[in-house]
């Protein structure tokens, strides 16, 4: 065997390697969780809001925590889209300089990389500043900041890609660089978009540290953006933290419904990106 057909083989084996890590790594993170939490989920579970006795073993279920998941992630995954498609769009060359367009992704590149809890913190001080304490309402605010830079990088990425020739088609047409921007790229950059918001969506739907501090926790639903909510992770550290091992199944069981919201939001991504593949120029 000659180095060629070693340097190949080896590849196929690093390759089917890493295959097996990832798809086992997956399968005995979902086997553990069903295992420790088959035993708590039912019906109940889902269609019941907690109580004070829930946290003792008694009866009751998590549906405050999932819609109060839904209630922080979907508001702002749609301020985080917002902000994030002008940033997007503004980003290209049609509308700064290189310079300057770099200097923002540099800066959105960093605020990925910061840790969620800090947005926490940051969050819950401006709202103590203006009279507010842990609120629906810092909650979002927390994960908008959480999501905003995944959703615009990924935008950002994904206009990129969009043909200069259909550009200048479009400003030969004498369009504007405002109505090319929104009417041709964001709409040929449509796949890329929904795949950045949807990322950012799973990321805010199952993320803890930023609205620990946030959101509070609360057994009951919100009735307003300034009452606190509970969410399902941080319930789901609340049944852990439980010394009875009958409460601390349900904690099994509340991430296999987390687990399974966000294998729903990635099935639905994947059917939204293949029909708007359908309109985009290649």
């Amino acid at each position: 065997m000659n180095w060629r057909n070693f340097e190949e083989s080896l590849f196929k084996i690093l390759m089917l390697i890493s295959i097996i890590i990832v798809v086992s790594s997956l399968l005995i993170i979902v086997g553990l969780i069903v295992i420790n939490g088959a035993s708590s989920l039912s019906i109940d579970m889902i269609t019941q809001s907690s109580s004070g006795g829930y946290y003792l073993g008694k009866g009751g279920g998590i549906l405050n925590a999932i819609l109060g998941s839904l209630f922080l992630a979907l508001p702002a995954t749609g301020l985080a889209y917002l902000l994030g498609i002008g940033i997007a769009l503004y980003l290209q060359r049609d509308f700064t300089y290189p310079g300057i367009s770099g200097f923002i992704r540099l800066s959105l590149d960093i605020l990925w990389g910061i840790p969620s809890i800090v947005y926490g913190v940051f969050c819950i001080m401006i709202m103590i500043a203006v009279g507010f304490g842990t609120s629906l309402l810092a909650g979002i605010l927390a994960l908008t900041f959480l999501e905003l830079p995944i959703i615009t990088r990924y935008m950002d990425e994904s206009i990129k890609t969009v043909p200069y020739e259909l550009k200048e088609g479009s400003y030969s047409l004498g369009s504007t660089k405002f109505e090319t921007a929104v009417k041709v790229v964001r709409r040929q950059a449509m796949p890329g978009i929904l795949a950045g918001v949807l990322l950012g969506l799973g990321r805010g739907i199952g993320d803890a540290a930023s609205i620990l501090f946030t959101a509070g926790f609360t057994d009951s639903i919100p009735s307003s953006v300034f009452d606190s909510t509970a969410a399902l992770p941080t319930m789901i550290y609340h049944l852990y933290a439980s010394p009875i091992p009958s409460v601390r199944s349900k904690a099994y069981a509340a991430a296999f419904i987390l687990l399974v919201i966000v294998l729903l939001i990635s099935i639905i991504s994947r059917v939204l990106l293949r029909k708007s593949g359908r309109y985009v120029i290649k």
